[in-house]
């Protein structure tokens, strides 16, 4: 049997082009995935993933570059619930580097998210972190412990408070030596640093100069010895240790630890805001604060394992400070003032046994840290949300040039609007008997109303552009010279839709919108784009027409000394020197000292002063603060509102007033004040005086510290500059 079969031509094999296409995909994975392994980028938000309120805090990216090099951008916009500046950072990306660098941001809303993008010449996105938020946010004002500890299970791990608000928590962040900031301004979120000796020589030298920095702003230190030759390894560690340790022995018993946490008076801590309780409620949970010393822990157990085992101690001679803690001669815990901060020295490892497993480790902790005795009282406290300090300096510096329609007036126009449109348009049409006209009169009244408003709008608010600054300069002794820590806040007002250009030349320098608080409206809506240059800035801002924007910009600068103060107890008082080392005569001088103020007289340019000043000269600091701050709430409210009185608006006397904002914390100390207010870390000055610090206050017309940050010519400028000036009282 013969099968009719046709022979045809063969076709190519179906199977060469599938094969082609599968080698193509193959090389084209393959090289998207080389090209992804040859790029790393990573983002370390805040501290170990903390983010303190309304605060400065790092953002820490890590780049590197295994692949062909290329000049890269990190662009670090706002995300879900945020609002604010969007910050580039341009750097160079050769092959085989690593790269990290470190972008402040000021943490100006709860529950917000941010996305850092990298960025190459062609603004495509070579590499992203997307929707990041912290693990944690705490309020302001409560303790957060950065760590360089020896071991990640070495972090101080803080009691629990009474609290049950996770914000208000104490928290404790392990800080790694490699990503470890050296910008002073994004440390400032800290109230404390723990560093075990031994982390002290993975430090570089910029990594210690921001830790000096901070120390010396008002920083707490706490350095616990591992080994003696930590010490003497690091000579920067050498200087500021306040004690020669020479040896390591060993020490049988050291009671005094679980003695000093029931026995001493526990830190006070800058008291709770209890506005939103009642004042009984408030007056009783005083009451019980008082009546237990302010030591909630005088009834706490002693630990006997950790009493029987045997501690390794570093002794050595003590050159300055106070012996806190001592085991019969032996000291275990030293403190001693650097600046505005102080350094505490811990003897002995808390990371190594007995103290590791000591069962009163937290309660320790937290007496270090400083959280408020009150805290584990009671159980209702809140310091969450608060107005704004920022809206106080707004209130300063505004524009004058604007003004408001009253809301009688908005009223009577309303009326006439409708008056005009409704009973006289009918009225006269009828009367005429052309009531079909309505169709051509009413837009007629719509236009030259309109045109009415937009001249009252004009006559109200227009002016010529205007920028006016004042600086809050924090003067801090370094030698012959000075570390001068500013924030300049700044107000510039538009007559038009107008972008301006902004600047900074300070050694450190960052720049952010007005922070509205979290009672006045949450984040402000100014927008600005900032370009980080290494440490400081370039800026573009956006003000629409007859507004005014607040800005502010944080700074540290070294300096020459620009006023020199001695204070000296004398009797019943205190002779203070003044040397006025500027070209501006220094006016409305005041003296804090414990718990009052006193005024100090003027010094004229380039002169020398002393006085003898008593407590009778001067009246109670919060007394001052109460009558200078009652109107800041008032001010920032009605600042908020488009109609009404522009005098409420506004605060006339700077000098008074800025002297009033150094220590905001006392509003809230007051009985019966029913408002908070959030202040970022280092301008309420409450913490310093308590310590035993005077602080004295210089105030200086028309005069800046600094060049000015705006790139442009306003027709109108002024500057004010209030000197805040620490002394250490000699007796």
């Amino acid at each position: 049997m013969h099968s009719n079969r046709r022979l045809c031509p063969a076709r190519p094999s179906a199977a060469l082009p599938s094969f082609l296409c599968a080698v193509i995909s193959l090389l084209l994975l393959t090289s998207g995935s080389t090209v992804e392994a040859a790029l790393q980028f990573d983002v370390f938000l805040g501290y170990d993933g903390i983010v303190p309120e309304a605060s400065w805090f790092p953002i820490v990216c890590e780049i590197k570059n295994d692949g062909p090099s290329f000049n890269g951008t990190i662009e670090l916009t706002p995300g879900r619930y945020n609002e604010g500046q969007t910050s580039r950072l341009p750097l160079e990306l050769p092959t085989g580097t690593l790269k990290r660098v470190v972008i402040p941001v000021f943490s100006s809303s709860r529950g917000g998210t941010w996305e850092v993008h990298l960025l190459d010449e062609r603004g495509k996105t070579r590499a992203e972190q997307l929707a990041l938020q912290p693990r944690k946010q705490v309020a302001r004002g409560t303790p957060l412990v950065g760590a360089l500890s020896r071991t990640p299970g070495g972090i101080p791990m803080l009691k629990p408070t009474l609290s049950q608000i996770a914000e208000m928590q104490p928290a404790s962040a392990r800080m790694l030596p490699s990503i470890f900031p050296d910008n002073p301004l994004v440390l400032e979120g800290l109230t404390s640093l723990y560093l075990n000796s031994e982390r002290a020589a993975e430090l570089s030298k910029p990594q210690v100069n921001a830790i000096f920095a901070w120390l010396n702003a008002g920083g707490h230190l706490i350095v616990a010895v591992e080994q003696p030759t930590d010490i003497a390894a690091s000579p920067w560690l050498k200087d500021l240790f306040p004690a020669d340790v020479q040896d390591l022995r060993p020490i049988s018993r050291h009671p005094e630890l679980d003695n000093w946490l029931r026995n001493d008076p526990w830190p006070a801590g800058v008291m709770s805001d209890f506005s939103r309780q009642s004042p009984r409620l408030r007056q009783a949970q005083i009451a019980s604060v008082e009546n237990a010393g302010l030591n909630p822990f005088a009834s706490l157990p002693t630990d006997l394992d950790f009493e029987a085992a045997e501690m390794q101690v570093a002794v050595g001679k003590v050159r300055e400070g106070d012996v806190l803690v001592k085991a019969g001669e032996t000291p275990l815990v030293i403190s001693t003032r650097r600046g505005s901060g102080r350094v505490t020295a811990l003897l002995f490892s808390p990371e190594r046994e007995p103290a590791r497993s000591w069962k009163n480790l937290g309660v320790f902790w937290a007496k270090l840290a400083e959280v408020p005795a009150v805290w584990y009282q009671a159980k209702d406290i809140n310091i969450q949300g608060g107005w704004s300090s920022d809206g106080i300096f707004g209130a300063m510096i505004d524009s004058r040039q604007v003004h408001r329609l009253p809301i009688g007036w908005l009223l009577l126009l309303l009326l006439v609007y409708l008056v005009v449109i409704g009973p006289l348009d009918q009225f006269w049409l009828k009367r005429i008997g052309k009531p079909m006209l309505t169709w051509i009169t009413f837009p007629c009244y719509v236009v030259i109303f309109s045109l009415v408003i937009y001249f009252i709008g004009y006559k109200l608010r227009a002016g010529e552009s205007e920028w006016n600054e004042l600086h809050l300069v924090d003067v801090l002794g370094n030698g012959e010279r000075v570390q001068l820590r500013g924030r300049t806040y700044s107000s510039v007002y538009s007559p038009s839709n107008q972008r301006y250009t902004l600047a900074s030349q300070q050694q450190y320098a960052t720049l952010r919108s007005e922070f509205a608080g979290f009672w006045g409206g949450g984040n402000s809506s100014e927008k600005a784009t900032i370009l980080q240059n290494g440490d400081n800035f370039r800026a573009e801002i956006f003000v629409p027409v007859w507004t005014s924007e607040l800005l502010v910009s944080d700074w540290w600068q070294p300096s020459p000394v620009p006023l020199v103060v001695a204070l000296q107890a004398d009797g019943a008082g205190w002779k203070i020197s003044i040397d006025n080392r500027t070209e501006h005569k220094l006016s409305h001088l005041q003296l804090a000292v414990g718990d009052h103020i006193i005024p100090v007289g003027d010094i004229p340019e380039y002169q020398s002063k002393s006085f003898n000043v008593s407590r009778d000269q001067g009246v109670l600091l919060r007394n001052f603060v109460r009558d200078h701050g009652a109107n800041f709430q008032t001010a920032i409210g009605s600042r908020r509102q488009a109609f009404g009185s522009m005098e409420r608006a506004q605060i006339s006397d700077l000098p008074e007033s800025s002297v009033a904002v150094s220590f905001l914390g006392q509003l809230s100390q007051l009985q019966n004040y029913g408002n908070n207010f959030l202040a970022p870390p280092g301008l309420d000055l409450s913490s310093v005086v308590e310590r035993g610090v005077a602080v004295l206050f210089a105030w200086e017309e028309e005069y800046a510290p600094i060049k000015p940050m705006y790139q442009f010519t306003p027709r109108r400028a002024h500057r004010y500059t209030l000197w805040r000036v620490p002394v250490q009282i000699s007796q």
